[in-house]
């Protein structure tokens, strides 16, 4: 272009290209802004409209060929620069693009960061609740992001288990058991009892069995069974019962997994990945073939082969389909379902009776699934109603005699304080070390036998000498420690220990509780109101008076006649029908009324003191609640509880150690090879002040010395003690104890068939030949023989000498100073009516103690007269449910259960 044909420059902004501009740039209302509105320098000059319309800013030329194409270039870009300006300087009105009512101002705040987000939450360009709802688009990529996540972990899991070798895996050991002298007693309890067969061994009838009950889609499914597992997962998640393989292939899995059983999720995790390698390269057969070999069937057997044994005696491949049902109930827990029971570990849970019955049960069950399945047909399943024939629960004959009991016991008291739990003894490798004394336990058992043997004759007296057994217990009092049990005849013949639960009810060994009770509280004063009575007592003396009448109306302690439900009057027989004491109150003192076990006495004292009060001296000295019967009626005082010969030992124990209650117990340590896991450490509780505790061992003394236990006396000793008969002559029992030992004798008759239902206390009248057994007779025969040798070559010691303790209560003198024994008629009549007694005086001297030769100490021993119920006939005897559903027949056990 020629230099004369240009013109000169222009001003910035003017011109018709700026007016145009100015046009687009308000195209959507708004006025553009005037020359120098922008403050730009450039706003001061112009330029001529043709030059404008081809060179931009600072005369370069423009690439458009003319104005209309830099008209058109000029409205495509002005869009773009009025939303990019837009963020800087909102202007025009609120309602044009770039207010803030208008739709540019989400895209200018994305537009201006610069950077599109990775996941567009919450949501941009959006209001109010739309801003916080997911886009499918999310969903859909977080959804696909978790599965894939799974997937992976599932996938490394898969890889790296393995498929589990049963043989390598089952590790099973044995628990050493020691005497308290640290030698060893007996290996067993944790042994791998197991034999493998192959499943050409195994009858159909035993595979379809466990598959009808355990896993019925066992032939089909992949291993896992996703519900079961998804509801195990979620229980340990938030901290509720976990739930094992709920497949065979699962269940296998985990019997492979000895060495971990716990119950976690990792774990969990573990096994469901192993299940699923099992079931995608292991046969079906091969899985059912190890499942059966590694179950754990109870009774120390693992595998069907060792089950076979244990509870039939035969080999798996003779079971038949009876049988077969019946050992896949046992994989529920055997525990609960073998018919010989388990009542150390729950006495009154696991008794053979409630576990027959379960087992009956769940056996039924799988015969009539297998039928449902069509496993078994109708005729066949209609041949087993009945339990099959079970043999002896124990295996190994070094559990025979008495180690079986204490073995037994043992392990309930590890397993029911959470010391080990019972899975982990079954695995084994403890060294268990037990409180029991190897010579007192040989020695108690040797002075039972001596007595049955000498007595007992069955076969020429079958009405009264059969099912006799005897139960006893041996505690340190300084210590708590068990030294000795007598459990029965042999612990692989006869299951329940009766060290531990019987059943039978205490009788008038029941009674020096009600005495602490009377000096711990004392008795009520009948002229205060019921609330100011239980406050304001007054503690009795040894020497306190009360009747010794027979048939004694029993009074509230405010003085009313107490009446049963049936509005009836309570009249208290004593033993024999006698009366004691000088007409016409009949008064005695306490010391004598325990020496001669007068139950009315008893009876009435502890109405005046409270029946709550004496069930809490009798729980205070250690008895456990559970053993105790209702208080609803008199009688409780004399006995109609039924605590265990152990706990009966631990009570009296309290006594002897001056009112220091110690729990009794049978294991000091336990060991493995990791260490130390338990030490038993002395915790002794004060459940009676010294002056009460000592106060009742002097008066339990005078019983030995003089009264009713003269058969108990050892040679340059201190005995204390006290005899125990019952309504019916059930049961009979002798307690005593010196400063270093305390022990119980109990003896009664019992069908020995433990499967049966109902089993009842038979009566004792003509027992051994004699006319009624007493605590005097052969329990205290026994004790007597047996402490003589438990406590050769332990130094005599005295009992603590009591302080002065209480008032005597009713003191009111007799009007007569040489009374005699009145006897009263009865409506219940003794089966031989005895001949009277001369009576003593409330303080008798040691002649009129000892005019008749039942009460010197010769060896004839004493008449026990206490802890029969008595009462008319209308009354409640003691075996009536009282009001705490207790029947008089409820088995106390030591530990974990109602106790005794």
């Amino acid at each position: 272009m020629s230099e004369h044909r240009r013109k000169p420059p222009q001003p910035q902004g003017g011109g018709r290209a700026a007016a145009r501009r100015g046009q687009s740039g308000s195209s959507s209302g708004r006025r553009a802004a005037p020359r120098g509105a922008t403050g730009s320098s450039s706003d001061s000059y112009g330029a001529s409209s043709h030059e404008s319309d081809s060179y931009g800013p600072g005369g370069e030329e423009r690439p458009f060929g003319g104005r209309a194409e830099a008209r058109r270039a000029a409205q495509r870009s002005s869009g773009s620069r009025r939303r990019a300006a837009e963020p800087a300087g909102r202007g025009g009105r609120r309602d044009g693009p770039g207010g803030p009512n208008g739709p540019g101002r989400g895209r200018g705040r994305a537009a201006a960061s610069g950077k599109k987000r990775l996941i567009d939450y919450p949501r941009a360009g959006k209001y109010g609740v739309a801003r916080w709802v997911p886009s499918w688009k999310l969903v859909t990529g977080l959804f696909i992001g978790f599965f894939g996540g799974m997937v992976a972990v599932a996938g490394v899991g898969y890889a790296l288990v393995s498929v589990p070798n049963i043989d390598e895996t089952a590790t099973a050991q044995n628990n050493v058991y020691y005497w308290s002298n640290n030698s060893e007693m007996v290996a067993t309890g944790g042994e791998t009892n197991r034999q493998n067969v192959n499943l050409a061994q195994i009858p159909k009838a035993m595979q379809y069995a466990v598959i009808s009950q355990e896993n019925k889609t066992f032939e089909t499914d992949s291993g896992i069974d996703p519900k079961g597992i998804a509801r195990a997962v979620f229980n340990m998640a938030r901290g509720g019962e976990t739930q094992g393989g709920s497949t065979i292939t699962q269940q296998y899995v985990k019997n492979a997994m000895l060495n971990d059983q716990s119950q976690t999720v990792s774990r969990k995790f573990k096994e469901i990945f192993v299940s699923i390698k099992v079931g995608a390269t292991v046969s079906k057969d091969d899985i059912m073939e190890g499942y059966l070999n590694s179950a754990y069937y109870g009774r120390s057997a693992y595998g069907i082969q060792a089950a076979a044994r244990a509870y039939f005696n035969k080999d798996a491949v003779d079971l038949n389909e009876g049988e077969c049902a019946f050992l896949a109930a046992m994989l529920k827990g055997a525990t609960y379902y073998d018919p010989a029971g388990a009542q150390s570990i729950d006495p009154t849970g696991a008794t053979p009776a409630a576990n027959s019955k379960r087992a009956l049960a769940q056996m039924q069950d799988t015969l009539d699934k297998m039928v449902e399945y069509g496993h078994l047909s109708p005729t066949v399943r209609a041949e087993y109603r009945k339990l099959p024939d079970v043999k002896n629960p124990r295996s190994n004959n070094e559990l025979s005699g008495q180690v079986g009991y204490l073995v037994d016991l043992a392990k309930a008291y590890l397993i029911n304080n959470n010391i080990v739990s019972a899975d982990k003894l079954q695995q084994g490798g403890y060294s268990i070390y037990t409180t029991f004394d190897k010579k007192k336990v040989d020695e108690l058992e040797k002075s039972v036998q001596k007595v049955q043997k000498a007595n007992i004759k069955p076969k020429e007296r079958p009405k009264t000498d059969t099912y006799v057994q005897f139960g006893g217990a041996s505690v340190d009092p300084t210590t708590g420690a068990i030294k000795a049990i007598y459990g029965g005849e042999d612990a692989t013949k006869h299951f329940t220990n009766n060290a531990d639960a019987t059943g039978a009810q205490v009788g008038s060994t029941f009674k020096p509780f009600v005495l602490a009770a009377a000096m711990k509280w004392g008795v009520r004063d009948p002229d205060l109101g019921e609330s100011q009575a239980q406050d304001e007592r007054t503690v009795v003396s040894p020497k306190s008076l009360y009747s010794g009448k027979n048939d004694l109306k029993i009074k509230n302690y405010d003085g009313t006649i107490w009446k049963n439900e049936k509005d009836k009057e309570w009249l208290q027989e004593n033993d024999g029908q006698e009366s004691y004491g000088s007409p016409p109150k009949y008064q005695i003192d306490l010391r004598e009324a325990m020496r001669e076990s007068v139950n009315s006495a008893f009876v009435q004292l502890g109405m005046d003191v409270g029946l709550d009060k004496v069930k809490a001296a009798a729980m205070d000295a250690g008895l456990k609640e559970d053993s105790l019967a209702g208080t609803s009626f008199p009688s409780f005082s004399i006995g109609i509880s039924d605590p265990s010969a152990i706990r009966m030992a631990g009570a009296y124990a309290t006594f002897a150690a001056s009112g220091k209650q110690r729990e009794p117990f049978s294991v000091q340590k336990v060991t493995s090879k990791d260490g130390p896991i338990y030490n038993h450490k002395d915790q002794p509780k004060d459940a009676f002040d010294p002056k009460v505790a000592d106060n009742v061992t002097d008066v339990l003394k005078t019983v030995v010395d003089k009264g009713t236990g003269t058969n108990a006396k050892l040679t340059g000793r201190e005995v204390a003690g006290k005899t125990g008969t019952t309504d019916g002559n059930k049961s009979a029992w002798f307690v005593g104890y010196t400063p270093q030992l305390s022990t119980s004798i109990t003896m009664f008759r019992m069908d020995d068939d433990e499967t049966k239902k109902n089993r009842e206390f038979l009566k004792m009248f003509g027992t051994g030949g004699q006319e009624k057994i007493h605590g005097a007779s052969f329990p205290s025969e026994i004790w007597h023989d047996y402490m003589e040798q438990a406590l050769q070559g332990v130094d005599a010691e005295p009992f603590p000498t009591p302080e002065p303790i209480g008032v005597i209560v009713n003191d009111v003198p007799s009007p007569s100073p040489t009374p005699t024994v009145i006897e009263t008629p009865s409506a219940t009549p003794t089966p031989s009516p005895k001949p009277s007694r001369t009576g003593r005086s409330p303080s008798p001297t040691p002649t009129e103690s000892c005019q008749f030769d039942w009460q010197c100490g010769d060896n004839t021993g004493g008449t026990d007269t206490g802890g029969t119920d008595g009462g008319v006939s209308s009354t409640p005897t003691a075996t009536s449910t009282d009001t705490n559903g207790n029947n008089g027949n409820n088995n106390g056990g030591l530990f974990g259960g109602p106790a005794g």
